[in-house]
């Protein structure tokens, strides 16, 4: 049977005009800056002026994903579809694409089938040019960093001690290290330097997590750069870079309204990933979605030992959250993968696989239900290749093993396919009351904070440091960071740090291979296995798909 591509879906919308979402969402004209017919920035007043009582918080997660992705954002999206059409007022909030996947592996990232937000190719691509705009901030301090050495070195930076990099939203592993200021003395000082793609770098999770102009100020004056050669921090602020930078951000900041296939409202804004950072859209996305809708859905990126933990332990924590009900996204191919197949395998019927690969879902759905307190609901994701064999084995094996399941069809069916769905979640949300609780303290030290995670999330033994995380520690201790939140930089295809140990392993240590500050964002980076924070094109890049006809319309983005 053939499909239609999401493009083709999406292209077939008759999307409402921008206005009429925003009045459906019960946000005052005065409120929106429009972007064309189908995009508008909404302003940050409205958080102040709005008297509304915040709505349930619902986070979509999702078990350990194959390289393809599991559809938590389809899923997010159907869902919030489907309270629509049960009655309930149900903002979305979601995270930008980023233009590294979409030109690299996933290819595009504004949901799937019939459960996807629109313009999909706007929001795709430039959207509302909200990471360039991250990126140049990002660069402009890059660029006054390296002037100010340039122009005779006041602060007494050591060169070799530089810790920011430039970046660009595009995944270009050429860039990873390089050495740069060449040329003689007017091109700059030659050293070494590097590129992260944008969605790593600090400026994106300070933005995530800035609660208004003036917290972003405050946010953007203590990013560390440098140390000097006494050692000492070397921050934006030194630099007197943060009243430009807020200048390349301020509109930036506003939150993104577009809408779903189905005419919900859609909130996207702000994109880091999950694996290398925080993974979550904005605090002030996610909050102006509370105050416009009875029900707020929200995701976070990849597995729950990734996305939702850090949605839980780093942004919850900071921006006062408490989730009503959580969604774990699990598909057929998924588990089947985890049970032990190749990934070349995964469309075959395979029973016996599949049953393997629960103890990874069994894993997620303990976290949040013993670890965190939260009510749950086990959403199986059906797929076109999917057998109804393999999704009544799955759905019956849940049962069995008190798992509260669902079935999601909404790829397929768009808002329709996720009702039994909503109806589960409205249940969770007025029947079962949140007892919720980090996974660490914030008065552990930085070892015990990541011990916690890698026993009580990941299921592991505890954690290793080289001799390097063990000294930058030490550092960051004595410098009074000691107390922050920590945010683990780990592969998304295992709860270890080896993206071979699929489905729930047990007996491993998590090594801790360098630590670092994003004084800014408020939490330690610490970086384990070989993950990369520019990462590389595939063999066949997405972007090989993507053309575009002489009426300007675009094929084979997704």
């Amino acid at each position: 049977m053939a499909y239609l591509s999401d493009i083709e879906i999406a292209q077939q919308c008759e999307m409402k005009h921008i206005k009429a979402i925003a009045e459906k969402a019960g946000i005052d004209e005065k409120y929106l800056e429009q972007y064309g017919n189908y995009k508008a920035k909404i302003d940050l007043s409205i958080l102040k002026e709005n008297q509304n009582k915040d709505g349930k918080l619902v986070l979509v997660t999702a078990i350990t994903p194959t390289p393809a992705g599991e559809g938590k954002t389809t899923t997010t999206i159907g869902l919030a579809d489907g309270l629509n059409r049960l009655g309930k007022k149900t903002v979305v909030a979601l995270r930008e694409p980023s233009l590294g996947p979409v030109f690299g592996v996933k290819g595009g990232a504004a949901g799937g089938g019939y459960a996807q937000v629109v313009p999909m190719e706007d929001i795709n691509l430039h959207f509302t040019g909200d990471f360039h705009a991250i990126g140049a901030a990002n660069n402009l301090l890059a660029a006054m960093l390296d002037n100010h050495i340039q122009q005779g070195n006041k602060l007494g930076i050591d060169v070799r001690k530089i810790t920011w990099k430039r970046c660009v939203d595009m995944n270009d592993r050429q860039l990873r290290m390089i050495t740069d200021g060449l040329g003689g003395r007017m091109n700059g000082v030659p050293r070494e330097d590097g590129f992260d793609i944008t969605v790593a770098s600090e400026i994106m999770a300070v933005f995530c997590l800035a609660t208004s102009i003036n917290d972003l100020k405050e946010r953007l004056s203590r990013i560390i750069v440098a140390y000097t050669f006494d050692d000492k921090p070397v921050t934006a602020k030194d630099l007197g870079a943060v009243g430009a930078m807020t200048a390349l951000l301020k509109d930036a900041l506003k939150p993104n309204l577009v809408q779903s296939l189905e005419g919900t409202p859609a909130i996207v804004h702000g994109g880091p990933f999950a694996n290398i950072a925080h993974g979550c859209n904005s605090v002030l996305a996610t909050r102006t979605a509370l105050k416009l809708g009875d029900y707020a859905i929200t995701e976070a990126g990849f597995g729950a030992d990734l996305g939702a933990e850090k949605f839980l332990d780093i942004k919850c924590r900071m921006a006062g959250l408490t989730p009503s009900a959580v969604v774990i996204v699990a598909t057929i191919r998924a588990l089947k993968m985890h049970g032990g197949l190749a990934k070349t395998e995964l469309a075959a019927e395979n029973l016996e696989a599949l049953e393997k690969g629960i103890p990874n879902l069994l894993r997620h759905v303990s976290n949040i239900k013993n670890v965190y307190g939260l009510p749950c609901v086990v959403a199986v994701n059906k797929f076109p290749a999917d057998t109804d064999k393999e999704v009544e084995f799955i759905i019956k094996k849940c049962k069995e093993l008190g798992v509260n399941v669902r079935l999601s069809d909404v790829w397929a069916n768009g808002g329709k396919g996720g009702e039994e769905l909503a109806k589960e979640v409205v249940r969770l949300c007025e029947e079962e009351k949140p007892n919720f609780t980090f996974s660490y303290e914030d008065d552990l030290s930085i070892e015990e904070k990541l011990d916690a995670i890698a026993t009580k999330i990941y299921g592991g033994n505890g954690v290793a440091f080289t001799p390097a995380a063990k000294k930058q520690i030490a550092r960051l201790t004595e410098l009074g960071f000691g107390k922050y939140p920590v945010c683990v930089a780990k592969t998304q295809y295992s709860f270890s740090d080896d993206p071979k140990k699929l489905g729930a392993p047990e007996d491993f240590t998590v090594t801790v291979r360098n630590v670092r500050i994003s004084a800014g964002a408020g939490f330690i980076v610490a970086l384990t296995g070989d993950i990369m924070t520019m990462p590389g094109l595939p063999k066949k890049p997405a972007a090989e798909n993507i053309d575009v006809d002489e009426d300007g319309k675009i094929t084979g983005l997704f």
